[in-house]
């Protein structure tokens, strides 16, 4: 019989494979952390030295208010000034009053600092820049983000976080990077727990705006949970419900969409744990060629390849669950076997056993 099982295993993964790479753009194709087509020009041209387009584009962001992008685009142009800077120091020299570059300065040294194993105290010392930063302009949040993951780093009290959130909504309410950064120190592994961290992720997914992306914050306090042992147990209805919720705000984008990007490879990765390969796979086909490092920095060195690898591994495993003539299995009814797990933000590796 267990000659038989294994033959009839191999069968259908033969037979159901190739037809689940419809729709998955081949290896090749993917791409880690591509920027859009806004941001890709700037990384460009701070490639070759130059700054300007850099700076429009940030300036475009705060004269429309549009926070989320301005968030995201400081942030990509501080890694990349992080490793190549020479841009934005030409940038500071010839305009040391530009609010753009001014946030751009304090996002890279709270990222400096937090690399360092003396992050609290150099991290104390660039409270000044968070402070220009904000007063570039009063209605951005986004300084008020990167003043978020600084008083993570700094140890800064329960009510000392309350009300630098309290000037982030007042100017945001919705803002999604803000939301990352409040859940980030409520989880357990900084400040909160993980009843604290969902409560706080339901609340605001509930009270957030049609297609916000803050609806998927339920599915990060689940990535919060399942990369991180100890604590309170979380029920499985909750971790279900908090990838439904993101499953559905996927659906709300078009398919290869580079804005949900990262939403949809976490919640597939989140989806692995959860057991549930179809609703991976989907997940998978609409990613399409959008891999992003977060969160598989967190199990490889490599991430795309371990995107790659995992994306394989998916395809199995829903194939060989499948029947030889037709169907599918429920979700959840394979076992969850030599799947990779990610670091926990405390440097150990999180299995499910953990929790």
């Amino acid at each position: 019989m267990a000659l038989l099982r294994a033959l009839l295993r191999t069968v259908r993964m033969a037979r159901n494979t190739s037809s689940l790479a419809a729709g998955l753009p081949d290896d090749d194709e993917v791409l880690l952390d591509v920027p859009d087509e806004r941001l890709g020009p700037a990384l460009v041209a701070a490639g070759r030295g130059e700054y300007g387009t850099a700076g429009k584009l940030l300036a475009t962001t705060r004269e429309a208010a549009e926070w989320e992008n301005r968030d995201r685009y400081t942030t990509r142009l501080a890694a990349f000034a992080l490793s190549r800077g020479e841009w934005f120091d030409d940038w500071r020299s010839a305009a040391p009053r530009d609010p753009d570059a001014a946030l751009v300065k304090a996002e890279l040294a709270v990222c400096r600092s937090w690399r360092s194993p003396a992050r609290a105290e150099l991290l104390r010392q660039v409270a000044p820049l968070i402070s220009a930063a904000a007063e570039g302009d009063p209605r951005d949040p986004v300084p008020w983000r990167v003043a978020l993951d600084h008083a993570r780093g700094t140890n800064a009290s329960h009510t000392e976080f309350e009300q630098l959130w309290a000037q982030a909504v007042r100017r945001s309410p919705h803002h999604y990077g803000c939301h990352v950064a409040a859940l980030q120190y409520l989880s357990a592994a900084w400040y909160g727990s993980h009843r604290e961290c969902f409560d706080f992720a339901e609340r605001a997914a509930h009270d957030a705006l049609p297609g916000s992306l803050v609806q998927a914050l339920p599915v990060r306090a689940a990535f919060a949970y399942l990369t991180e042992g100890g604590g309170a147990a979380v029920s499985r209805h909750r971790l279900d419900s908090a990838a439904d919720l993101a499953i559905a705000l996927s659906a709300q984008y078009a398919d290869a969409d580079p804005w949900p990007a990262e939403v949809r490879n976490l919640l597939t990765y989140v989806l692995v744990r959860l057991e549930r390969w179809e609703d991976a796979l989907e997940q998978l086909r609409r990613i399409g060629p959008h891999a992003t490092s977060f969160p598989w920095d967190r199990i490889s060195d490599d991430p795309l390849g371990q995107f790659l690898e995992l994306r394989d591994g998916i395809r199995l495993q829903v194939a060989s669950d499948r029947p030889l003539r037709t169907g599918r299995t429920a979700p959840g009814t394979a076992r969850n076997r030599d799947l990779p797990y990610p670091q926990s933000e405390r440097g150990r590796r999180a299995r499910p056993g953990d929790h």
